[in-house]
């Protein structure tokens, strides 16, 4: 493995899609994985990916042990956590701890691309 991958916009050599738990109507795809993983490089932690959620696809409401940040490339997605509810545009973003419990439903009516990246907790 090598200590660093560069994926490029063009074509989809190297990132593949992957069923991630309490998603739906969407395509999650993976760009860059922890080392180890099929895009990993040496010594990292961080994944990344791009999730494409067609109108009303979202990820249910629930925690994961991953820091995450969630940027949106283009369209809307309604994020609910557990004190408030907004709209995310493209330009916005979300960066929560941990154990934070969250959705996001795209309730615009076009695709909404957005880009996640998570950082496992550190041993």
């Amino acid at each position: 493995m090598a200590n660093y991958r560069i994926q490029r916009k063009e074509g989809t050599e190297g990132s593949y899609e992957y069923t991630a738990p309490g998603h739906n109507i969407c395509t999650p795809t993976r760009l860059f994985d922890p080392d180890g993983g099929p895009n990993g490089v040496d010594g990292t932690k961080m994944i990344m990916g791009i999730t494409h959620f067609q109108p009303g696809g979202g990820c249910d409401y629930g925690a994961n042990p991953l820091e995450s940040i969630y940027y949106i490339l283009s369209g809307e997605m309604t994020l609910k956590t557990e004190t408030e509810e907004t709209v995310l545009h493209a330009g916005d973003c979300f960066k929560c701890a941990g154990g934070t419990p969250k959705s996001v439903t795209n309730t615009g009516d076009t695709v909404t691309d957005m880009l996640v990246c998570l950082l496992p907790p550190q041993a």
